[in-house]
């Protein structure tokens, strides 16, 4: 280990005054919180677990439609908030990896297949109606990509190997989607320079090689920014990494910035195999598979974070508070402070009083900040609950309830599957006041994200069982969002930074301040592009292994609490 405090890296700590972030006004924001919203289908295999990865999102007739691999079907919504879900079995909803690509007035899918690759199109997708475009392309590919150029040209990404490159090619969609020439090998993995390529939770699995998959393209500013996934759907570092070319086919060079989108902390981990899209407004969104990958390793769900491109091209994804509120602009924006609405977590650690729990599934899971674990009651009998002591009074401005089926026994997408609950809100634990009668509900989303229409003040919450799918009543986060009443962390001392001098891949960081809930650790390969972000609750260090070991970085690190942003 060697130090390189003032060689490879510059350290960066603006000392000026802080300022307290401003809370916007709640009443004209529409906000969301990852994981999406949606109705997350039971896989069809056991074990019973939900699922939905590896997702497209395309802007078609006036309204964004959503695929993902083991939906059932799909979805529609006109504001990325609110989603409808379209059953199906015209396309072939169970394979994995689904892409779409409007041309002209007709949508048209694909999906992985290792047998036969079809196409199926569509004009009116909103009705469920798909028809065989192509019966067969010349060869099966699995996790495709199609993408359409200004000049009309139609090409094909594809690839999913621990072996085997990225590929692409040129089809003639006016011809069967015939291939223009030969497939082109445009991406080879290269994990022993590139961190973020190594296997593991946090880029440790040295020994084995990463999956290469997931390929998206988009074309901005006349740059084709090919984004891959790696290195691995199960691990919590999964990612996309992006190439740049000035051609569709390359020859395609990393970008400085690696991974494009990197979310490898926090409630729910991963950012990896996802699409890029522009909104109605011209502003662009990642929304990529982060993973729970606890009963099952393809136990995934899906995240939706905003991506900017800088104006030296740069093409990145901020993931910074991205498991907290975020709000859907109604213009253009040109940065993440126009849509974070800097409500903060008011829930981590607080102490949870419940009817009744399984041994191995304590009431502490629900406010540890991790989906992969879980409180789970003794019956999904009505009256179970869960009470949240704040520990003082706070403005609550939005809650998240997250449910975690446990001992389900449910297959495929059933009609019928609900969970009906209540949230009451308390000053004194005796008199309460009803937030959320959800005891009709009739969907069935599993991460309930509720906006309220007025801040409450409040110190207790309680989620009340009134009937679940199967199994037990259970929940992986009961998490609270709002302002608190103290003061926002100091100023953060003691910074230590270690680069391993073996394998520049690595750095160690060391600090401390008062008063902080967690810490943002902001790096890049450039002191005004920290586009990266490793978020750490509760500790003072970070063991990083993602970076790029043929660069020099620059890092910051940003305090937060229940008050606001120390930066």
């Amino acid at each position: 280990m060697s130090r390189l405090l003032l060689i490879s890296f510059f350290f960066l700590m603006n000392i000026t005054n802080f300022k307290q972030h401003a809370f916007a006004q709640i009443n004209p924001l529409k906000t969301f919180c990852n994981p999406v919203d949606i109705s997350y289908r039971f896989c069809i295999d056991e074990p019973s677990r939900r699922e939905a990865a590896d997702p497209t999102i395309t802007w078609f007739r006036d309204r964004y439609y959503l695929f993902a691999s083991k939906s059932g079907g799909y979805w529609h919504s006109t504001d990325l908030a609110k989603w409808i879900f379209i059953e199906t079995t015209q396309i072939p909803v169970e394979e994995y990896a689904p892409t779409v690509i409007a041309i002209a007035d007709t949508l048209y899918f694909l999906a992985s297949s290792n047998e036969r690759s079809t196409i199926y199109k569509s004009h009116d997708p909103l009705s469920g109606h798909w028809e065989v475009a192509v019966p067969e392309l010349e060869m099966p590919v699995w996790d495709p990509a199609l993408f359409l150029d200004e000049d009309g040209k139609l090409y094909l990404y594809w690839g999913c190997s621990n072996e085997k490159p990225i590929y692409g090619v040129e089809l003639n969609y006016r011809d069967q989607f015939s291939f223009v020439g030969q497939p082109t090998i445009l991406i080879q993995s290269r994990p022993e320079a590139y961190g973020w390529e190594v296997p593991g939770d946090h880029n440790t699995l040295i020994n084995q090689k990463p999956w290469i998959e997931g390929a998206w393209m988009n074309k901005i500013n006349g740059n084709y920014y090919l984004q891959y996934s790696g290195p691995g759907t199960e691990f919590k570092s999964y990612s996309d990494g992006v190439y740049v070319a000035s051609q569709p086919l390359g020859p395609f060079k990393l970008q400085r910035h690696n991974p494009f989108a990197y979310k490898p902390e926090g409630f729910a981990a991963g950012a990896g195999h996802g699409s890029t899209f522009s909104d109605r407004f011209g502003n662009y969104w990642h929304i990529g598979t982060m993973t729970i990958s606890q009963k099952h390793i393809f136990e995934r769900r899906l995240g939706l974070f905003p991506a900017f491109l800088d104006e030296d091209g740069t093409f990145y994804t901020l993931t910074k508070f991205g498991d907290y509120p975020i709000s859907i602009p109604e213009k253009k924006i040109h940065d993440f402070a126009e849509i974070f609405p800097g409500w903060m977590l008011l829930s981590f650690k607080k102490p949870v009083t419940v009817s009744s729990a399984l041994d191995s599934f304590p009431a502490s899971n629900m406010t540890d900040e991790n989906i992969r674990t879980y409180w789970a009651a003794e019956s999904g009998e009505a009256g179970e609950y869960a009470l949240m002591d704040m520990g003082e009074m706070y403005d609550v401005y939005a809650i998240q309830v997250n449910f975690a089926e446990h001992n389900s026994h449910i297959y495929g997408r059933k009609q019928g599957l609900h969970h009906r609950y209540t949230i009451e809100v308390s000053t004194d634990k005796v008199r309460w006041v009803m937030l959320s009668d959800k005891s009709l509900n009739n969907h069935d989303n599993t991460h309930n994200y509720l906006q309220l229409d007025e801040k409450m003040a409040c110190r207790f919450i309680k989620v009340t069982n009134v009937a679940i799918p199967g199994g037990n009543f259970a929940i992986s986060g009961l998490r609270v969002f709002g302002r608190g009443n103290g003061e926002i962390p100091g100023k953060i001392k003691d910074v230590e930074l270690i680069r391993n001098a073996k394998d520049r891949r690595k750095a160690r960081l060391t600090w401390s301040d008062k008063n902080a809930t967690g810490y943002n650790i902001l790096f890049g390969t450039q002191k005004d592009k920290l586009y990266q972000c490793y978020t750490v609750l509760g500790v003072n260090e970070l063991e990083l292994n993602s970076l790029n070991a043929e660069e020099a970085y620059f890092f910051k690190i940003e305090s937060f609490n229940e008050s606001g942003i120390w930066k």
